[in-house]
This record gives C-alpha cells, structure tokens and sequence, in this order.
C-alpha cells in the first residue's frame, strides 16, 4: 500500500469480505424463516421452527451488518482516490440511491404481495424501504461525511490526520475506537442490540462504523500489520464475549458487552482476511459485481420459495435448504439477466 498523497492500491481482501457478508445476509434472512418471531418483523415463517439455528444466528447478528458498514466506509477512501466531491456524490447516487429508489417502489412490493399472498391478505401494491434500508443508510453516510473525508485528504500531512495514522496504528487506537461504539450503545439503549433497520441505534452505528472503515484504510500499512499482530488476541476477547453473553445473560445482554464484542469480531475479521482473502480472479470479479443485485432480489425470491416449501409436508431441515437454494439460484439467475440489460444494470447500481 502507497502512503501519504498517492494513490492506495486497491485491497481484494475487503472486496471478498463485502461478498462474504452479503452471503451471510441472505443465509441470515432464509434462517429467519425458521424462528417463530420471524413474522413479527415482515417474514414468512415455516410452522415448523428449527430451534437449532438460533445458535449460529445469534453468533452473526451482532457483527454481520456493522461489518458491511466498515467495508463500505473502505470503499469510499478507494472510490475518493480518482474523483473530486461531485463524481463522487453522483457515482454513488447512480450506483447507491438510484437502485434504492427503484427497489424501494418496483421490487419490494413484488415480495409484498407474496407475503400476503401467504398470509391469506388483501392482494394491493404497497411500497417500503424494506431491506434496502441499509442503501439510504450508506448513500446519507457519504453525503454527511464526505465533506469530511475531503478536507482529511486534503490535509493528509497535517497533525490531526498524522495523530489519527499513529493512534490507529497502536493497539490503544482500537481501544479508544470501540470505547466509542461501547458509548453509543449504552447511550442510545437498544433493545435489541441487533435490530439496526430504520432505528436510531442503526444509522448511529452505521456512521461510526462508516467513518472508521474509513479511518483504518487511512491509516495505511501501519494498521494492517498492527491488526494482524493482534488478531487471535482479538478473536479470543470475541469468543470470551459471546460465551460471557450467552451464558451468563438472557435475552437482553447488556449493549457495552455486545458492543464490545462486536468490535471485536470486525477487527479479527478484518486481520484473517487481509492475511488469506486475495486477488483479483474471475470469482471475485464476478461476485463483487453481483452482491448488490442479489441483496436487492433476494428477499423477493425467498420469499417465492417460502411460498411454495412451507406448506409441504417435509423435514425442517429439507426446508431450509429448499428455500436457500431458491434464493439463491433465483437471485443469481435474475443477476444474469439484469446484467445483459443496459437499462436494467443502471438501475441495479452495475456500471
């Protein structure tokens, strides 16, 4: 990686991890399927719960969606190397806004209207953010902090730029960052810690997490090597957190330990990718330009396999993988016709 005022190379590994986490998102929202409170928050949910996957999903949801966060702020310090204030608010409108707008009122209603379908419900057009809330989250983070990320690559020699690099290159850098993630959850309380769309703790969250992502590619190769050097440290302060919080505590840890525990999984993420996620290939290539019209799609074709899986007579089990697979091969499917689409590209966010 360059320092200073030149151009940084690009990081496949953040790449990877952005795909990595939209991946584990749609499992994520498949296995929601499977948990008897799914309905409550707009899923279609099998009569059969599978109790079992609770464990896994509670290991994810308190690091899935803030991780996306940090890799989007990444992207930014990348996207801002070759473009002034102006290209880059409107690549991200193109890219960003542009697709939310057009899921938001075209894509969303479709699995609306599967949802209640299901449910016995009036068939009527009704729109929503939906999830896509996670798009209006990123797009306002680049238009609040820009003007910020600006003024600190244009002052990138200055002593407050250069305190940020040498603070984010010491292991007591991470501490002050995650005493500010451990401040924002105890002051804003959620209940639950997890639940990030359209809620107050979300895009607080989201805009911490956006503007260190940024920071932590800012600070260049000090901080890789500093994470890497820490990184089973890490890991075991993550594993120690969550045994703590789900053996000791109920439904409602408390948010500085989840908060903490949290941060501590990013980082260790952070430190095994850059170590053993690489490029560029033909996989990364091509998923890294499908992750977005997938996460658009998905929740419509979840929601058709839902439809058509739950009401048969078959393992719970056998449920979920049917419903996966639909997903999955669904969404992929739509992608590949999306992409051969000029029209259809721009308005799922491809180039």
């Amino acid at each position: 990686m360059e320092n200073s005022n030149q151009v940084t190379s690009r990081r496949y590994d953040i790449d990877w991890l952005r795909v990595i986490a939209i991946g584990l998102l749609l499992i994520y929202h498949v296995a929601i399927g499977f948990q008897p409170w799914g309905r409550m928050i707009g899923f279609i949910t099998s009569e059969e719960p599978w109790a079992a996957l609770w464990l896994p999903m509670t290991l994810l949801n308190i690091w899935r969606i803030p991780l996306l966060f940090f890799v989007s702020g990444m992207g930014v310090y990348f996207a801002m190397q070759s473009r002034n204030w102006g290209q880059l608010i409107g690549e991200r409108a193109r890219r960003i806004l542009l697709p939310f707008m057009f899921g938001m009122f075209a894509i969303i209603p479709l699995h609306l209207l599967v949802w209640r379908l299901y449910y016995g419900m009036e068939l009527k057009y009704s729109w929503a953010p939906g999830h896509l809330w996670f798009l209006a989250n990123i797009f306002s983070y680049v238009v609040l902090l820009s003007p910020v990320f600006y003024l600190i690559k244009k002052n990138e020699a200055g002593k407050i730029v250069s305190w940020i690099k040498m603070a984010l290159s010491k292991p007591w850098g991470l501490v002050l960052v995650v005493t500010i993630f451990v401040f924002e959850a105890v002051l804003i309380n959620p209940r639950p810690f997890e639940l990030y769309a359209m809620t107050w703790h979300g895009f607080a969250l989201g805009f911490l997490a956006f503007f260190f992502g940024f920071c932590f590619v800012l600070s260049g190769e000090a901080f890789w090597k500093m994470i890497q050097k820490w990184r089973w440290a890490m890991l075991i302060a993550a594993l120690v957190f969550y045994l703590v919080r789900t053996n000791l505590f109920g439904i409602f840890p408390p948010n500085h330990l989840l908060a903490a525990e949290s941060f501590s999984w990013i980082i260790s993420i952070l430190s095994f990718g850059s170590i053993y996620l690489h490029g560029p290939n033909r996989a990364l290539s091509y998923l890294s330009q499908a992750a977005y019209p997938v996460y658009i799609l998905h929740m419509l074709f979840l929601y058709l396999g839902s439809l058509w899986v739950f009401p048969l007579a078959i393992p719970v089990q056998l449920q979920f993988v049917l419903v996966l697979l639909i997903t999955f091969a669904g969404s992929f499917g739509t992608f590949e016709l999306i992409r051969r689409i000029p029209v259809f590209r721009q308005l799922f966010g491809l180039k």
